[in-house]
């Protein structure tokens, strides 16, 4: 499923993302790899969507967390 749809307060795994290899590099380097866990911390419908990763806060925007699979 999207990242987009988990609500905030959630756990999930990450296990893909459905984008080209640039990317999935500059995903990585946020420490966004096939296995992290992340947490939900903001998804509201404007604004930006943040979530936690191995104790570090990112801020996405809604296009890329909706290219993010998890499960």
């Amino acid at each position: 499923m999207p990242l987009t749809i988990v609500q905030a307060g959630r756990r999930v795994r990450f296990v893909a993302v459905n984008a080209g290899h640039g990317f999935q590099g500059r995903l990585a380097s946020m420490g966004l790899v096939p296995g992290v866990e992340i947490e939900v911390l903001r998804n509201s419908l404007h604004g930006p969507f943040i979530i936690a990763v191995k104790g570090s806060r990112i801020v996405l925007g809604r296009g890329m967390a909706q290219r993010i699979i998890v499960e």
